[in-house]
């Protein structure tokens, strides 16, 4: 798509990689468009059931280009404007954020965009918003405490301090930790998990709605939405038998019993 942000498919999985190193991977402005549009493109695509969002070493990203504060495409500086955050956070598919490296700021925006998040031991995490006098604008603020708690999200954000991979995993914020060069292998694999079909955009779109409701609230979005729904018996019984197979496989290779 650019010089500065990588697109490669693999077996239904987009794999989008920011290649800016020699600037951190920090977004500047052109690669904030170009990183919009790629998400919009993945989410379009038919062929498209997961996007892995990645960067080139040695880090993930500084967050937004400070030193190039030139306008991407369509950015007006409102709060209305399409961010990489908000265009992540709008996905009907599930996005894997693999961070390989120091995640600053807008990128720990970016991260927290997307559905879930794998780490590499060299991972670390910061919030510097306050350190350089300026305020969250791609939703840190409303993200971080939801998966941190706010005592913790307070502390990070007015410190500056930087979190690591073993913190992070322990505080919730990224559901594995992988050794660096196992980073990629282990999140393809687990990408590879992930059925083709539409139960998973639904399961998304409910687990999103949920967050803002009252356990009563969550429980009712969900039966309504179930209401009036049929399923294919013979599909659902041939994908049931696929599912206790991949199971008993994966028992196997782990030394268990079947």
């Amino acid at each position: 798509m650019s010089e500065h942000l990588r697109v490669h498919d693999d077996n239904g999985i987009r794999i989008l990689t920011i290649d800016r190193p020699e600037f951190k991977n920090a977004l500047n402005g052109p690669l904030r468009s170009e990183l919009c549009a790629a998400v919009s493109a993945a989410d379009r695509d038919d062929d498209v059931r997961v996007v892995v969002l990645t960067a080139v070493d040695p880090v993930f990203s500084a967050g937004v280009d400070f030193k190039q504060l030139e306008r991407g495409q369509g950015e007006t500086g409102r709060p209305l404007d399409v961010t990489p955050a908000s265009a992540l956070r709008t996905m009907r598919k599930p996005v894997i954020c693999a961070v390989n490296g120091a995640c600053v700021s807008g990128a720990l925006e970016v991260a927290l965009s997307c559905s879930f998040i794998i780490a590499s031991e060299r991972a670390r995490f910061a919030d510097t918003h306050a350190m350089l006098g300026v305020v969250p604008t791609w939703g840190l603020t409303a993200l971080l405490p939801r998966v941190v708690g706010v005592r913790k999200a307070t502390q990070m954000s007015i410190t500056g301090e930087f979190v690591d991979a073993s913190e992070a995993l322990r505080l919730g914020l990224v559901n594995h930790v992988v050794p660096h060069e196992d980073l990629m292998a282990f999140t393809l694999e687990l990408a590879n998990q992930v059925p083709a079909n539409a139960a998973v955009g639904e399961m998304l779109s409910l687990y999103a709605r949920g967050e803002d409701m009252s356990l009563t609230g969550a429980l009712a979005a969900e039966t309504s939405h179930s209401l009036g729904r049929t399923y294919d018996l013979q599909a659902f019984t041939a994908a049931g038998s696929a599912v206790a197979a991949r199971q008993r496989e994966a028992s196997r290779e782990s030394g268990g019993s079947s």
